[in-house]
Formats: structure tokens, sequence, C-alpha cells
């Protein structure tokens, strides 16, 4: 029995998950007090993280219908993230370990997302997976449990982060991806051209600045900005990201091919992976590659505890060791 703690962001989320991997409570409380700075203030973050916890865990237990002396196992996210946010889930989940006498995983953020479409799908290794997030926009080949390959990064704004200060250029609000999203389709995707940064580059990386540097002059350069000029310019945003992806998941299913890897699955992972026209152009994609798209289900796309329970259970399964004296890295890699 797993007690699972995420707190990496501004989700504050707690979940438990039985021997049989079967999820027995999962609560994600997204904080609103961010909404009006237009994007996360850490140190609000972590304060909120330490009042919402102290409500949702003993909710978890209720609602799971066991006991705190039920769980065999607590974990939680170390890293990466905020520094403030990791610090609080992971000292609570470590407390009521030492308290309990039962060992503490830490956990991978990434390593989550990576593996939370395997929690509904059966996913064949080596598979492709594209994680597409507020703060990480990359691709790695997923070769087993515990043996991940990155394959290529954005070389600054993530892909989550482009759609939050495109909302804000937009005057849409956040978390900015599904009000563009929203509004895109209203709007004409051809409307504007907008740049395609490291087009002809033959690596895997990305890069998303350029594109919200282009936004940001065209709404200076309409002096009144319509509904119309809004829904346009979203659509061509969303048109042009999609495109820079496709673009990528192209040469990486190639230069595996190359490399001698038969990939027949491709997952999109991340809070961005809920974007329903991204993920029918990446269907398109895949179909013409022969391969399988998959997705995790929506309760698991943004950051959330379920994801974090099943890495940990994936783990402790293959025998990698808790670890109580694990710090909390901001910049964990995987």
């Amino acid at each position: 029995m797993i007690f699972a703690f995420e707190t990496s962001c501004d989700e504050t989320s707690t979940a438990i998950l039985n021997q049989e991997g079967k999820l027995l409570s999962h609560i994600v409380n997204s904080q609103q007090e961010h909404q009006k700075y237009g994007g996360v203030v850490p140190e609000i973050a972590s304060r909120m993280h330490l009042q919402i916890l102290q409500t949702i865990v003993p909710q978890s237990l209720k609602e799971a219908k066991i006991e705190l002396k039920d769980i065999d196992i607590f974990c939680a996210t170390c890293g990466p993230g905020l520094v403030g946010s990791l610090l609080v889930g992971s000292t609570m989940a470590k407390s009521m370990a030492i308290s309990n006498n039962k060992p503490f995983y830490p956990i991978n953020h990434l390593e989550g997302h990576l593996l939370s479409p395997t929690f509904n799908n059966k996913l064949r290794f080596p598979y492709l997976a594209i994680l597409l997030t507020g703060g990480h926009t990359q691709i790695y080949i997923v070769k087993n449990i515990g043996d991940y390959e990155l394959l290529g990064e954005t070389v600054d704004d993530a892909v989550g982060e482009s759609f939050d200060k495109v909302a804000k250029l937009l005057g849409l609000g956040y978390p900015g991806g599904p009000l563009i999203e929203k509004i895109a389709k209203k709007g004409n995707a051809n409307s504007f051209d907008l740049p395609h940064p490291m087009q002809f580059k033959k690596n895997l990386n990305f890069s998303f600045s350029g594109i919200k540097t282009a936004v940001n002059l065209l709404t200076k350069k309409h002096t009144h900005i319509t509904e119309k000029i809004k829904n346009d310019i979203a659509a061509s945003f969303q048109n042009k990201i999609i495109e820079i992806i496709e673009k990528r998941i192209t040469l990486a299913l190639e230069m595996l091919k190359k490399r001698g890897y038969e990939i027949k699955d491709i997952t999109i992972v991340g809070g961005v992976a809920a974007n329903k026209k991204m993920i029918q152009a990446f269907l398109n994609l895949s179909e013409n590659y022969n391969c399988r798209l998959t997705t995790a289900l929506v309760k698991l796309c943004g950051d959330n505890a379920a994801m974090i329970a099943w890495t940990c259970y994936q783990r402790q399964k293959i025998g990698i060791k808790p670890d109580l004296s694990f710090k909390v890295d901001p910049r964990l890699k995987l």
C-alpha cells in the first residue's frame, strides 16, 4: 500500500495505491492563488502546499477507507521543481515514514510523467515519449523501467510556459494552455505566419522563445486587438507549436530507426498532452509510421500524485531500494 505526495509546483496532490496497482484515493488541488499574478509565485506555492496537505492527507485515508498503519510505503516527488514546494511534500512524506517505521522512496517527477501512460496502456519497450509540461519539453526513448535516454529538449522556453506567456500577451489569464486551445477553435490557423525556430537543425532540440516574441510584436502592431484577431493569433500559435513538435518526432523516429530501434509505441505525456488538436495531429503522424499513439488518463496528464505512486510501485517491483536520506533537487535529472 503506497501513499504518494506531489508538490513540485502549484498542484498539491496525494494518492493511495494498493498492492494490485489500483488507485484507492487520488486528490489534486490546483492552487488558484497564482491566477492574479499570471504565473506561479514560489513562496505562495510553498505556503499553500503546507495548508492544503493538512486537509487532504486525512481526506485521502478516509477516501481509501484505510488507516495510516495500513500504509506500507511512503513516497514523494523530490525533483525537479520549486525547491520550497518539493521540501514541503517530501518532508511530510518522510516524517510519516519515520513515525510509522516504513520505507520512503524519492521519485523523479519526470519519470512519473514518462510512466504515466503505462497505468492504463500496455506499452511495448522501447517506446518514444514526448514530455510536454509547463517546465519541460523533452523527447525520451524509454527502454525499460529506470532506463531512459534523453534525445532532445528545449533550449529556452518550455511549451507549457510558451502557452502561458502568449495567453498573458492576449489578456486571457492563467493557466494559458486550455484558454488558448478554446479560442483557437474559432480562429484561422493560417492568419499569421509565425517563425519556426531551428527548423533546419538536424538535432532533436526545440526552441519556442522566438514564437513568443513574434506574438508580442503582433500584439504591439495591432493597437486594437479584436476577438477575431485574438482567435486568429491563438490558432496560428497553436498550429506552429504542433508543427515544430511534429518535425522533431519525425526526426526522432528516423534517427532511432537508423540506430536499430523498432518503435511500436509513441506516447505524449504532461499537461499539454490534454490538448485535443495536438493529439489529433500526432495521431495522424503515428499512423504514417505504423506506430500506436497513447496518452495517459486525463487525471494523470497534469502534475498529480497518482503517477508518483505508480512510479514508486514500478520501482519497488524491480527491486530498487528506498532512500530516506535523499535530498530534494530542483534540477534533478532523469
